[in-house]
């Protein structure tokens, strides 16, 4: 009786820890100006200010930095090469969309 007590508490915190993850969530627009607008967030609800923000080429350069903003956006210009958008959503999750994924 205490293994099968003691094997559904473990099982209830776990059931727990899943229901507290929260996801990162980013999506990518293109403005029609030359311009690129990412938003991001988290699948609880919490904003993503602060969050480091990369767009390289395809061979993997480095070609814009930054960090969302304080409205969770952001906005850069479109390279002349193909390229893609990461967001880092922490924990070791990263969210990649290609540029070519990206419309108006």
């Amino acid at each position: 009786m205490i293994r099968q007590l003691l094997g559904l508490a473990l099982v209830s915190i776990g059931l727990a820890e899943i229901a507290l993850a929260h996801n990162p969530i980013c999506d990518c627009f293109d403005n029609g100006d030359n311009t690129i607008t990412c938003e991001g967030g988290y699948s609880d609800g919490g904003t993503a200010v602060g969050v480091p923000m990369r767009v390289l080429d395809d061979a993997g350069k480095v070609l814009i930095e930054g960090v969302m903003s304080d409205r969770s956006d952001f906005t850069f210009t479109k390279p002349d090469v193909g390229f893609r958008v990461e967001f880092e959503g922490g924990d070791g999750h990263v969210v990649q969309i290609d540029g070519r994924d990206i419309e108006e």
